[in-house]
């Protein structure tokens, strides 16, 4: 079992789009770039599922959807952080009470942050990283808290 103390210093990051607008993808994509250089943190984007310490959600889940994500959440190592990045992965956003609407991302995985926005901003999704690295040095094990 890795260490939390190693995941603290070293995170891998894997990003699964659920399939909404993608406005929150663009953002995450931008945080990762050299322009905001999350690789002052250590933050480096995992491969696969099997190499990844965080997994960061964003967009509203379907049922195909949602499938997809509780398999890559069941192949990710231990210890494993969840993040939920934007409004539709939270509450489903503009798209709750849709008919192709199945739930979030809360009802599937164990969700250990929440990122808010539509979309959420670059500097709120590395404050989101951060604060999370921040919990997990902290040993305070699994707190849910909204940044």
């Amino acid at each position: 079992m890795i260490s939390k103390n190693i995941i603290k210093y070293s995170p891998w990051i894997l990003h699964f789009n659920t399939g909404a607008c993608n406005g929150c993808d663009i953002e995450f994509l931008a945080a990762i770039t050299p322009a905001y250089d999350p690789e002052r943190f250590g933050v480096r984007l995992a491969p696969n599922p099997r190499h990844a310490d965080i997994l960061v959600v964003t967009g509203a889940l379907n049922k195909k959807s949602s499938e997809r994500l509780k398999r890559l959440y069941e192949l990710m190592p231990s210890p494993k952080y969840v993040i939920a990045c934007g409004a539709c992965a939270i509450s489903g956003g503009v798209f709750a009470g849709s008919y192709s609407l199945r739930l979030k991302a809360s009802d599937i995985v164990p969700v250990d942050l929440t990122i808010p926005g539509c979309p959420p901003r670059p500097e709120a999704i590395l404050l989101g990283i951060k604060t999370l690295l921040e919990r997990i040095g902290g040993g305070n094990g699994r707190t849910r808290k909204r940044v």
